[in-house]
């Protein structure tokens, strides 16, 4: 189930000091300058059982009035056009400005929910003041203050309640396999999969932003069944700038959220970047199945151990999740593209992968008989019982007389045992210690 939500608002209203408080992280840059946030800052969040991707939109350039309103208006159709839900963000401080007038104007004309959070709200006073965002005609607000946390949980347990409960059985038997080809623009998607299908069904430019929607194509070959998804963003050649990137963003959160495994692409003349970590981080978090695609391959100048090296930086980045397919291939050539879809459906099958309880204990038992979780305070933590969760990705519950002593160091020795045991390349893995 995909659930988008989007934070729009002019700029220096504490869009990205909310943003870090949902996903728990201070990943995005927070500074009292007006336009710092350049970069779209996503993240995955959860709130009373239900979970959600949280994008910030800032990034604007500050100019002229007509620019700025221009720019704006672009960030919050697209933010319309791909997000679940809304989350607009004023400030009490300043009051309404003509900014927030425009931004209420196109979200007046939105059917999606949506939220208004009058934010820096931290005294009673200024409590009274946020009457005032009546005015732009948006129904009722929610005061918050993002650098504090007041109020942001009244407003996330009403997002919740927009949020469909999680389900496990999410895809239907019958349906085929779904494949998403995610990864910076002009990395060579729309390629690999025209070269898979052996003829030019996506259109093909040097130019960042060609493929302008998320395109399904079913291959049926050599014994495999299964919908690739070419994802990409959407402006045309003109309107390539900083909305690109955001656009792109977006596609990809929504392909690898309707997805099975996250086929990850990378440019090999420019390596494993910044925007290839989240995307891959992103597929981790939703717990899809992940490989790597190295493309274009054959216009790297190579010597004895360059594979090896580049391989080894990919893992260094990834780390600690490092069981990942990494292959190199060239969809210009055709080279390992075949290998690439053959990964990627063993990764699927390890998705599925159901491990017998008995056999479970039978393995995982004496491993940690041998070796226990430290003592802690002068008591010693014994493990009893283990099962697979009857989830739909893999997840493990280990049952022990004291499972709130079990640090994290301990959980990642299990789950390397799990993976040494059964094969579970490509596969996030949860693991939860119980009460016995």
């Amino acid at each position: 189930m995909s659930n988008i939500i989007a934070i729009v608002g002019r700029p220096n209203v504490g869009k990205s000091t909310l943003f870090n408080r949902l996903v728990q992280r201070r990943e995005a840059i927070v500074d009292s300058v007006s336009g710092v946030t350049r970069d779209r800052h996503y993240g995955k969040s959860e709130w009373n059982g239900k979970e959600f991707s949280v994008i910030d939109t800032g990034g604007y350039v500050v100019g002229s009035d007509d620019i700025f309103e221009g720019e704006i208006r672009k960030q919050v159709q697209l933010a319309i056009d791909e997000s679940d839900i809304i989350v607009f963000v004023v400030d009490v401080e300043q009051g309404i400005t003509p900014m927030d007038e425009a931004v209420a104007k196109i979200l007046r004309q939105v059917k999606k929910p949506l939220f208004m959070a009058v934010n820096k709200v931290d005294n009673a006073m200024r409590s009274a003041d946020a009457v005032e965002f009546y005015n732009l005609g948006l129904g009722d607000y929610y005061t918050i203050s993002s650098i504090n946390g007041s109020g942001t949980g009244d407003l996330l347990d009403a997002i919740a309640e927009k949020i469909p409960a999680p389900f496990d059985d999410e895809e239907p038997a019958d349906e085929l396999p779904r494949f998403a080809v995610v990864g910076r623009p002009n990395a060579g998607k729309s390629s690999f999969i025209n070269a898979l299908i052996g003829e030019d069904r996506n259109i093909v430019t040097n130019i960042a932003g060609t493929t302008r929607d998320s395109i399904d194509t079913q291959y049926n070959r050599f014994g495999f069944d299964f919908n690739l998804v070419d994802t990409a963003g959407i402006r045309k050649k003109s309107k390539v700038k900083e909305d690109l990137e955001f656009y792109s963003v977006m596609r990809a959160v929504r392909a690898i959220e309707h997805s099975d495994v996250a086929i990850v692409m990378i440019d090999a003349t420019r390596g494993f970047e910044g925007q290839d970590e989240k995307i891959f981080w992103l597929a981790e978090k939703n717990r899809k199945g992940v490989i790597i695609l190295v493309n274009k391959w054959d216009l790297v100048e190579k010597e004895t151990n360059t594979m090896r090296d580049f391989e080894a930086q990919i893992r260094k980045k990834i780390a600690p999740f490092t069981d990942v397919p990494i292959i190199f291939i060239s969809a210009l050539t055709k080279q390992r593209i075949f290998k690439a879809i053959e990964s990627a459906v063993l990764v699927f099958e390890n998705r599925k992968r159901r491990i017998q309880t008995s056999k479970l204990n039978e393995a995982m038992l004496e491993i940690v008989q041998h070796n226990p979780p430290p003592a802690t305070k002068g008591k010693f933590i014994k493990i009893k019982y283990c099962m697979q969760l009857p989830t739909h990705t893999p997840q493990f519950a280990f049952f022990a007389n004291l499972p709130q002593y079990i640090k994290e160091p301990y959980r990642r020795y299990v789950e390397n045992q799990l993976r040494e045991h059964y094969d579970f390349t490509g596969v996030p893995i949860s693991i939860y210690f119980r009460q016995k």
